[in-house]
């Protein structure tokens, strides 16, 4: 631990350091650890030497690109609840409060309905779909009025909106018993038999919105202050929200595309990095993008183990595992202050 003399930078550097180490061991659990028990020889045996067959390919067919999608949508995830958090300046919001759940569960349940879609990757498109042109009306109805986008505005709007299609989407399974089956996995927020099939070919949006949110989180610091201050400071306050907007619907949209509503992970991971950096979001930012993908991991880890032989999603394991942290991260003031 370091000590009090230490300068802040310092400390957070250290803290992210061992933040990546956590998530290397992370990394590794996921590729050691399933439903089905292989000894540790034969992990690292499979790992130098691919032969395709019998364990080796549990390891680099199944256990490898799942691993790869727990850490890119853990790391979408939290990057989007920091930047909406820092945007609304509201230390309880998520991604979920610009529609973006709301409108891709819309969207797959149409997809199921009208459309007969059964696939993981048929749901992925339906549900990127949806939450892109749903966030879409939230900022319009947001800036309404002429002033420009006004975080309360928008906070309001993400939340009736996603009310009302919530609403809708549970009459709709109400009606159709066939709908609710064939959206029970997604719609409990699962990664099982997610592979490079559905993953590729979300990564280009996954990048855009990464690079939106380095561009976007600087200016972030200055809005936190207030709007005068910050233009004042020469912050674009416009041009800001407009690109935080985008980069979490890409990053939290591609997100919820892939592994349906997985909750916690943009609420809690940035109220974490707070407790550690102080109010400064690129710090935020920096160890989010290293602590939610080893929540989300490690969600899973435990829902592959707990079970066994089955598994519990992800979305299940994460609520069990945040809603207690949550509570006892916003109890403390230095935590949850923004």
């Amino acid at each position: 631990m370091a000590n009090s003399e230490t300068p802040p930078a310092a400390r957070r550097i250290a803290g992210l350091v061992l933040a990546c180490a956590l998530l290397l061991g992370v990394l590794l659990l996921s590729v050691a650890v399933g439903s089905k028990v292989i000894p540790l020889t034969t992990v690292i045996d499979a790992l130098l030497h691919s032969t395709g067959k019998g364990d080796a390919y549990v390891i680099w067919d199944l256990r490898i690109p799942r691993t790869a999608v727990g850490f890119s949508v853990g790391l979408a995830l939290g990057a989007a609840g920091a930047l909406i958090q820092a945007l609304t300046r509201n230390p309880l919001a998520d991604p979920g409060i610009l529609g973006v759940a709301a409108g891709a569960e819309f969207f797959v349940a149409l997809g199921i309905a009208l459309f007969g879609v059964t696939s993981i990757s048929g749901y992925v498109w339906f549900a990127f779909a949806g939450a892109l042109v749903v966030t879409v009306l939230v900022y319009l109805i947001g800036s309404a009025g002429g002033g420009g986008v006004d975080p309360v505005q928008l906070t309001l709007a993400g939340v009736a909106l996603s009310a009302v299609l919530s609403g809708v989407v549970s009459g709709m399974v109400l009606a159709d018993q066939e709908t609710f089956d064939q959206m029970r996995s997604w719609y409990a927020g699962s990664i099982v038999d997610r592979g490079w099939d559905v993953l590729l070919p979300v990564m280009p949006f996954f990048g855009v919105g990464a690079l939106l949110a380095v561009l976007a989180v600087g200016p972030l610091n200055a809005i936190a202050l207030g709007d005068d201050l910050a233009r004042s400071l020469g912050a674009q306050v416009m041009r800001t929200r407009v690109l935080v907007v985008v980069a979490v619907t890409l990053l939290a949209g591609g997100a919820t595309a892939i592994s349906g509503p997985v909750v916690f992970v943009g609420l809690i991971v940035p109220h974490i990095a707070r407790w550690f950096t102080g109010p400064d979001q690129r710090w935020i930012l920096a160890y989010t993008l290293v602590l939610a993908p080893a929540l989300v991991l490690g969600s899973d880890i435990i829902g592959r183990i707990v079970v066994r032989p089955g598994e519990l999603p992800v979305g299940i394991v994460s609520a069990f595992v945040g809603g207690p942290v949550l509570i006892l991260l916003v109890r403390r003031a230095k935590a949850s202050g923004l």
